[in-house]
């Protein structure tokens, strides 16, 4: 959303003059809030711009720099730097003392190894779900951005591209509309300034948007038009199955194109076609409030929703008060994130009793 005046007053009243700067990268009383009359003495706050192996990219009050993001209290897998994560360094080492806590975290289990956790970015305020009007849309992959929006507790905005490779763009708009009460939708052409005005909105004055969808669906194309340049390199889908190629292989923050106090902030994302839940209860409950609701109903606590007498949901199926597809797309993710936060459970315990064991 945008500042107002009166916002941008406010701001100007919390914080000193050498905070705006920060403000417009995203500072907030949320963060400032965090740092102790010490560690302002020795420390100074900076925002990750980027991550690299080993290595990010930094911004804050007069320094633009690549620090090491290892540092000595580093022990689970979140603890490391993500882009749009707020750092203390040391303000003569330059090294990193400390992760500031997040108003948000996107992560998911690294694809072909659920051991590990890849995180995808910090301190976002909305979520661009990407996708476009052709082979790529698909409901149930909407869906399972919006659970994982509505798990961190992230607005999202499902955003359809490429208009022109639909006849019918409007019904995809229905669809994706259909997913959720209350869901933004935007159509747009990402290479139209024009046609993408309406996002602007979404990125005002120290906001963080993170864009995420699958490769090919013109993520990097929209970033380019609303920063005003072409700087982040494009390319073309496949033509023989409408899949896109991997442009963006780094995380990192570009500036919106604005005012004089400029824009807010976008997080171009590499495509995911892949995205396995783990963790996500709240937000499969919240995206099928609808199912969650009538499986209250049910006779057994514990129904599957196979065959047993007083099936609320078969009776809702049978009835046409639930669609069936729908029903079975909320069955495999409430299994996938039952399975997957199980197996993170007992791995998080066996690493425990190990560590337990070693002091």
């Amino acid at each position: 959303m945008r500042i107002s005046q009166t916002d941008r007053k406010l701001v100007d009243a919390m914080t000193g003059s050498s905070d705006r700067s920060l403000v417009r990268l995203g500072w907030r009383p949320f963060f400032k809030s965090q740092v102790s009359t010490e560690e302002s003495r020795d420390c100074q706050p900076v925002r990750v711009m980027s991550v690299h192996r080993g290595r990010v990219t930094v911004s804050g009050e007069g320094i633009e720099d690549s620090i090491s993001s290892s540092f000595p209290a580093q022990e689970g897998a979140e603890d490391r730097p993500t882009v749009g994560d707020w750092l203390l360094i040391d303000r003569n080492t330059r090294s990193l003392v400390r992760i500031l806590d997040r108003t948000s975290l996107f992560k998911r289990p690294a694809p072909g190894d659920e051991r590990r956790v890849q995180l995808i970015a910090a301190n976002v305020d909305t979520l661009f779900i990407v996708t476009s009007c052709n082979e790529d849309f698909n409901v149930a992959r909407l869906e399972r951005y919006l659970v994982l929006a509505r798990e961190v507790g992230v607005q999202p905005v499902v955003v359809l591209t490429k208009a022109d490779l639909s006849p019918t763009p409007e019904r995809l708009v229905d669809a994706a509309r259909a997913l959720q009460s209350g869901l933004q939708v935007e159509l747009v052409d990402g290479r139209d300034l024009t046609s993408t005005g309406c996002l602007v909105g979404y990125c005002g004055l120290g906001q963080t948007v993170a864009l995420v969808g699958s490769s090919g669906v013109g993520k990097s194309t929209l970033v380019n038009t609303l920063k005003g340049s072409d700087s982040i390199a494009t390319q073309s889908v496949r033509e023989d199955d409408g899949k896109g190629r991997h442009t963006t292989t780094v995380r990192e923050m570009h500036r919106m194109a604005g005012g004089a106090d400029g824009g807010g902030w976008l997080v171009d994302t590499p495509g995911m076609r892949e995205l396995q839940m783990s963790d996500v209860a709240a937000g499969v409950t919240e995206v099928f409030d609808d199912v969650t609701a009538v499986a209250l109903g049910c006779r057994f606590a514990n129904c599957t929703h196979a065959e047993e007498p007083g099936c609320a949901i078969n009776a809702a199926i049978a009835e046409g008060d639930i669609d069936s597809a729908r029903f079975e797309r909320w069955r495999k993710l409430a299994q996938e994130n039952a399975e997957t936060s199980g197996a993170s459970s007992a791995r998080r315990f066996r690493r425990g009793k190990a560590g337990n064991r070693r002091r």
